[in-house]
């Protein structure tokens, strides 16, 4: 998910090794009796690796944006109930005009899958329906390349439509929505290469995300931060396909609104994407608009995917 190219260091390395015994200190530390190293043990598939997985990636990222980070106790609404996936795609297919059979074949395929959610979710968070660059392809014509940066701006015009002819909806980065003010960031493009090589030219890509809960109350930069090796951030295109499938995500003042950092947005248009699009309810609407990557604010989450392993 990095473009740079590193070493990458096992536990059999000097660092990983030392990494190791920092583990086994804390361990005979503990003093476990065989009861509850057992459960330990049996827990290693869940709760135990991933929180581990999790543990490891906050505490070996850097401290540049370790104070961009507020409590927060804000949650998603209520009203929120993550929907079949089968019925997510059938309101894309439906809204949109998209084929569904190639969506519905990737879910027939992917039944039984291993979650690769993270510890820490929100229970509601899993496989959610997104349009997919392809999908872009079949609203807006005349595109060639499913990763043109006009293309990924004109789709989500063609999403925000769809959006206002269901609710109240307001832009307040009309006239903005475009490549010299709008793009998706390198880890995020990637990968969505690698989920078109996964579930090909589908209209309609099924990914396993978290809206916001597991990065609440952090900043842009530090929910990019620490995103695990698999994980990427959100995007505005899939953002509006889940304000689509799923208006009942954003209903009320008092719940935690979504921060979507696989975008970046240039106010100025001058290259310096200094800011994060967000969607957020607002005096009984829901609204998009930008704000500056390094806000911590508690009723706001950095909602990603993560791309099997």
């Amino acid at each position: 998910m990095t473009t740079e190219k590193s070493t990458l260091i096992t536990s059999n390395d000097p660092k990983g090794i030392q990494a190791t015994n920092l583990f086994h200190g804390v361990y005979n530390k503990l003093g476990l009796d065989e009861k509850r190293a057992q459960r330990l043990n049996e827990n290693r598939e869940s709760k135990f690796t991933e929180g581990l997985a999790r543990l490891i990636m906050e505490c070996s990222a850097t401290d540049l944006f370790a104070n961009q980070v507020v409590v927060s106790n804000y949650t998603y609404p209520g009203e929120f109930q993550r929907k079949p996936e089968e019925l997510q795609i059938k309101i894309l297919a439906e809204e949109l005009k998209l084929d569904p059979r190639m969506a519905l074949d990737y879910l027939r395929k992917i039944e039984g899958r291993p979650s690769v959610l993270p510890s820490g979710c929100h229970p509601q968070d899993g496989n959610i329906a997104i349009v997919s660059p392809f999908g872009l392809m079949q609203l807006i014509k005349g595109f060639k390349d499913p990763f043109d940066p006009e293309l990924y701006c004109q789709g989500l015009l063609r999403l925000f439509e769809i959006i206002s002819k269901e609710r109240s909806f307001t832009n307040y980065r009309n006239g903005q929505i475009d490549s010299e003010h709008l793009r998706q960031t390198v880890r995020t493009l990637e990968a969505c290469r690698m989920l078109a090589n996964e579930q090909g030219e589908s209209p309609i890509w099924i990914i396993s995300a978290q809206l916001g809960f597991l990065h609440k109350g952090e900043s842009t930069n530090r929910a990019r931060e620490i995103f695990m090796p698999n994980e990427f951030g959100l995007g505005s295109v899939a953002g509006s396909s889940i304000a689509i499938t799923h208006p009942e995500r954003f209903v009320r003042n008092a719940e935690l609104d979504m921060d979507l950092p696989g975008d970046e947005f240039s106010p100025d248009a001058d290259g310096s994407f200094s800011r994060c699009p967000r969607f957020i309810f607002n005096d009984s609407k829901l609204e998009f608009d930008t704000y500056d990557v390094s806000n911590a604010v508690d009723r706001f989450g950095s909602a990603s995917a993560f791309l099997p392993q």
